[in-house]
């Protein structure tokens, strides 16, 4: 569904993007990760046909965007950061003028506006003003107007910021339903979005991508966590000497649990629990250890300069 290659942007002497590539399938629900600055925005407006690239290669849908900018805009439903709502019209009406500009033939407007509004649970705030609605209804209604014409893709830019609790859960639940039917590519920065979300991620700082992987191969490690039900007396040293052992971490939890880190390209749990039947150790819990996204991303950004505001 896209194709980028060697994508490189620069704003003056700011080099937004270096060097970026990155493929994602139909059916995808993929993250765009990383801080403020680090040209996630840049990478969508690219995507979307609103900004040209300095050089590489953009298809979306199988269609070059430079070349057949508006084919692809058709292909694409677009919620940017700021939702370009209008408080004065009802929900209906600013349905039905976006149905207008998406060029749907008004004989089918009716059925597209009560498809979407359905799919986005707002059937009974069409007559609303936009004006007094929750901004979590304003964010299904940005949702509604994204997907009226039925996309192929879904670009969702930071499509949770700024609501409470309640409204998350709700637009993670929509968005999944949305993806049914839509590859989906969401923008954020705020990492448990992510993981509540998408089926893989594409971390990007200081406009080169860092990571790129489905989220339970980010998390896996080579690494165990064993907990004993009592002390054992040189138990550290007795651990190293198993197979494919690498160090032992005694962790401060007030008990006997060690993080035990292994050597690439081995399963550390079958070696340690072989380990434990042969020496009889009281082992209360062994299990794989894995690192969480916010674990991911700070080791990622280790050694990484700050970069520039970037939009």
């Amino acid at each position: 569904m896209i194709r980028v290659e060697g994508l490189k942007k620069s704003y003056g002497p700011i080099q937004a993007l270096r060097d970026v590539s990155f493929q994602v399938a139909a059916g995808e629900i993929v993250g765009l990760l990383g801080p403020n600055g680090a040209g996630k925005s840049t990478i969508i407006k690219i995507l979307t046909g609103y900004l040209q690239p300095d050089e590489g290669i953009v298809e979306v849908d199988g269609l070059d965007v430079l070349t057949h900018r508006l084919e692809v805009q058709a292909r694409i439903g677009y919620l940017p950061e700021s939702t370009p709502l209008y408080p004065d019209m009802s929900v209906q009406a600013y349905l039905r003028w976006i149905a207008d500009v998406r060029a749907i033939p008004p004989d089918k407007q009716t059925e597209y506006i009560s498809e979407a509004a359905y799919a986005t649970d707002i059937v009974g705030f069409l007559n609303r003003p936009i004006g007094t609605l929750s901004k979590g209804m304003r964010q299904r209604v940005g949702l509604a107007q994204a997907i009226l014409h039925k996309p192929r893709l879904l670009i969702l830019d930071e499509p949770t910021i700024g609501l409470d609790p309640t409204q998350l859960i709700e637009i993670r639940q929509l968005i999944r339903r949305l993806a049914e039917r839509s590859t989906v590519l969401f923008s954020s920065h705020i990492l448990p979005e992510v993981e509540a979300v998408c089926h893989r991620a594409i971390i990007i700082m200081n406009g080169q991508i860092k990571a790129d992987a489905r989220l339970s191969e980010l998390a896996a490690t080579n690494n165990a966590l064993l907990t004993l039900q009592r002390p054992v007396e040189n138990f550290e040293a007795a651990l190293k000497q198993v197979r494919g052992v690498k160090r032992v971490e005694r962790l401060p939890d007030g008990g006997a649990t060690y993080r035990v880190y292994g050597e690439p390209q081995v399963d550390l749990c079958p070696a340690l629990y072989a380990a434990a039947v042969h020496a009889g150790w009281p082992i209360r819990e062994l299990r794989a250890d894995t690192r969480t996204l916010e674990n991911v991303f700070n080791e990622l950004a280790k050694g990484e300069s700050q970069p520039q505001p970037v939009q």
